[in-house]
């Protein structure tokens, strides 16, 4: 991960400070992965689930919220304060903080809507087919999230059908047997790609 992290700490600040990352993909395709080691890499950045800002009632309308509690702060150069969506408990909880970091990564369905791109530094597309990635993340949430599960892909169909994201992504990510292969994205045809493997693990200096 050493030569995407530093790629992305090269980067001019998007927001305020902050070099904001958007890391998108269908619902099951390893953006949460992925973002762990890749902010592991940067030094422990911060990382804002998308998760964490939807809910049972706003599966995807949610940029209010995001701009407000988020966006508008750490331009500023100011900690951000959001408050977490528990899902188990169908309410927000007590407010948690964001520091300005000099990068943050924001990754979800959606990190890359059409509200939150001026506001990137690099959109991400994790590269996996929306049927596989939802079969995936059926499987890893069991049969009792099935009817949940049934409304996402309804929800994520019809976010993406008026707000795509991948035409948009500066990268692409694909997985591999041994880790990650990044790819540039429709955006940034001439970025050259590189593999990343689980063994690229974050130096000392990170």
């Amino acid at each position: 991960m050493h030569d995407l992290a530093a790629r992305l700490r090269r980067l001019p600040p998007s927001l305020g400070p902050v070099r904001l990352i958007g890391i998108d993909g269908h619902a099951g395709s390893g953006k949460s992965t992925f973002a762990g080691r890749l902010a592991a890499a940067l030094g422990g950045a911060p990382v804002l689930h998308l998760d964490d800002i939807a809910s049972h009632e706003q599966l995807f309308d949610w940029t209010g919220r995001l701009l407000t509690q988020v966006i508008e702060p750490l331009a500023h150069g100011e900690s951000a304060h959001y408050s977490p969506y528990d899902w188990c408990a169908r309410a927000f909880t007590a407010p948690r903080p964001l520091p300005p970091a000099p990068v943050v990564l924001v990754e979800g369905v959606g990190a890359g809507r059409r509200a939150l791109r001026p506001h990137l530094a690099r959109l991400l597309w994790m590269e996996l087919p929306s049927e596989a990635s939802w079969a995936r993340g059926r499987l890893r949430d069991g049969a009792e999230q099935r009817e949940f599960w049934d409304e996402w892909v309804a929800a994520e169909q019809a976010h993406f059908a008026v707000d795509p994201s991948r035409p948009h992504a500066d990268l692409q990510v694909l997985q591999t047997p041994v880790g990650y292969r990044v790819l540039p994205g429709p955006v940034s045809p001439s970025e050259a790609g590189q593999e990343i493997t689980h063994r690229d693990e974050p130096s000392a200096m990170w």
